[in-house]
């Protein structure tokens, strides 16, 4: 099966052989120090050694607990953000800074020892991009661990598309794409530049967060990343983490994790953009609760694409651009993973989506779609 024919290169298909098999070459996030300083056989005698991390490489502020409780009030109920798989968020503000924070209170239940923590506070601090929620302090403070984020004042993807207050605008046609367009890059940035790759694991509308321009911040990623042994993570069942509805079907029947498991994961995303439904709805007729089943139908039959969008649009969108997102979608959501495309691949489509255009400055073809196996 031939996927992306229109803008998937034999570069991009050689790139992720290289990244999924560890011989990528050096990007701007580099975190082989970090694996350098992972203990080594033979290093079990020295244990005050193994135990320490050079925490001075470490590009965010490390905060006692007593700051942290400072910042959120001692955890009041009041600067709850919300509760996900990973533990508690609070709204909170430095007091040294005055910055506003969210800050993610981790469970405690499943904590490795400090200095795996403190490794991972190093690779995370090295993630930068527009379309990455920045990690700007942490907390080690005894049994305590706490990730400390730049505070995103726009709320989420699922705020303004799916649980919409009356008083908020509908997202049009071109905020949909940015949206989409962001989300890409900030998963590209995951796969393509961190060193080694990074899996995201989660993607949902309620973790992409944006600022007050629209622009989408991926935020709530576990830091799972691909080692030079192969191209893949085996989660056990009792951890598996991603979310129904929004998990590839090989990670939700055997908690396999790839790449291409975040693909699958935006193409419903993008699925939510286009149409306005949920990925899961219970209150619609039960042959269209799930987004992706209701939709594969829609997908063989480019004349229904049409019909997939949002009717609060009101028509008012290229349906060519329309079309192409339909397309990039279908690609996206592939049952198998290898016939997925690359997030590069899904970047370069969704730039001409993007953007306002007329009928002088065309978009890009819209990718063909690969028959159904």
């Amino acid at each position: 099966m031939n996927c992306f024919p229109c803008f998937q290169s034999q570069k991009s298909r050689k790139s992720l052989a290289k990244r999924e098999n560890g011989s990528s070459a050096s990007h701007s996030t580099d975190t082989k120090s970090v694996e350098s300083r992972r203990q080594k056989p033979g290093d079990e005698n020295r244990k005050g050694e193994a135990n320490q991390v050079d925490t001075e490489n470490i590009a965010a502020q490390a905060l006692t607990f007593r700051e942290v409780a400072t910042a959120t009030k001692n955890f009041r109920q009041e600067c709850l953000l919300g509760e996900g798989g990973f533990g508690k968020v609070f709204k909170g503000t430095l007091a040294s800074t005055g910055q506003v924070v969210a800050v993610k209170q981790l469970d405690r239940s499943g904590l490795q020892g400090n200095k795996e923590f403190l490794v991972e506070v190093l690779m995370l601090s090295l993630l930068h991009h527009p379309n990455l929620v920045d990690l700007v302090g942490y907390c080690a403070d005894g049994d305590q661990r706490f990730l400390v984020y730049n505070f995103i004042s726009g709320g989420s993807l699922q705020d303004h598309l799916l649980d919409v207050s009356p008083e908020k605008k509908t997202l049009d046609w071109f905020t949909r794409m940015k949206i989409a367009f962001g989300a890409a890059k900030g998963l590209e940035y995951l796969h393509d530049k961190a060193n080694p790759p990074v899996i995201f694991g989660d993607l949902k509308p309620t973790n992409i967060l944006l600022d007050e321009d629209f622009i989408p911040k991926l935020s709530d990623f576990g830091l799972l990343t691909l080692g030079p042994a192969g191209d893949k993570m085996n989660i056990p069942g009792s951890r598996l983490m991603g979310t129904y509805g929004y998990s590839s079907p090989e990670y939700s029947r055997g908690g396999e994790l790839t790449l291409k498991s975040d693909v699958y994961s935006f193409g419903v995303i993008l699925l939510e953009l286009i149409t306005g439904r949920r990925a899961i709805d219970t209150t619609k007729p039960i042959d269209e609760q799930n987004l992706v089943a209701w939709a594969q139908p829609i997908f063989r039959d480019p004349k229904r694409f049409p019909d997939m969008a949002d009717p609060v649009l009101n028509k008012q969108f290229p349906e060519k651009d329309l079309n192409q997102a339909v397309a990039i979608a279908a690609m996206c959501l592939q049952e198998e993973s290898a016939a997925r495309p690359l997030m590069s691949d899904v970047v370069t489509a969704l730039s001409f989506l993007s953007v306002a255009s007329d009928d002088s400055n065309p978009s890009a073809p819209a990718p063909s779609i690969p028959p159904s196996e």
